[in-house]
């Protein structure tokens, strides 16, 4: 199983280079950060790496969008401008799609972002990605929603309108083709 997570060659190069070249376009998002350094620990890790090339493969653009000073890692978020396409009309979790008796959805955003080895964001982390740009004006992303919200069967999204990001919440087995999730990745 664990093999499965590892890239060819050609895959490896491949998200070495997009990941590179949206470091490059973006700079305002990791100011003070080098991309040698970013390519050393990226190309120690083929777990992170595989999980990047998944979050790229689903359509989340990931970028680094600071680099912990306390721990030293550089923290991936999902960049793309509206929610990954590949990650959408999914539930919020696995209760909540095995609670849906029809019309189930193929899966659940915290499983996804299980499978794919990363953290979907919470609202904190939602809230500092709207700082490099306007993301979900037309679409929403489940975030990563606290216990005593789900334990009551509810879920949290949020979205950008109107300059402002709105924070909602939603019955954790429902789905939409335009809501997906957005994750991050420590590398």
């Amino acid at each position: 199983m664990e093999n499965e997570k590892i890239l060819s060659t050609e895959q490896r190069a491949n998200i070495l280079e997009i990941l590179k070249m949206r470091f490059e376009k973006n700079m305002d998002r990791h100011m003070g950060l080098e991309w040698n350094m970013v390519l050393i620990r990226l190309e120690a890790n083929d777990s992170k790496l595989w999980s990047l090339n998944e979050m790229e493969r689903s359509g989340g653009e990931p970028d680094i969008i600071f680099g912990d000073s306390q721990t030293e890692d550089y923290v991936f978020y999902d960049c793309s401008s509206e929610t990954p396409i590949g990650r959408r009309s999914l539930c919020y979790d696995r209760d909540a799609l095995n609670s849906r008796k029809e019309n189930k959805p193929k899966s659940s955003a915290m499983e996804m972002a299980g499978e794919m080895g990363i953290e979907m964001l919470n609202e904190e982390q939602y809230r500092e990605l709207q700082k490099f740009g306007a993301f979900d004006a037309k679409s929403s992303s489940w975030v990563n929603t606290p216990d005593n919200i789900r334990k009551l069967g509810g879920a949290l999204f949020c979205d950008l309108r109107y300059g402002t990001v709105f924070v909602y919440h939603n019955g954790a087995e429902s789905y939409y083709s335009g809501r997906g999730f957005r994750g991050m990745l420590r590398v």
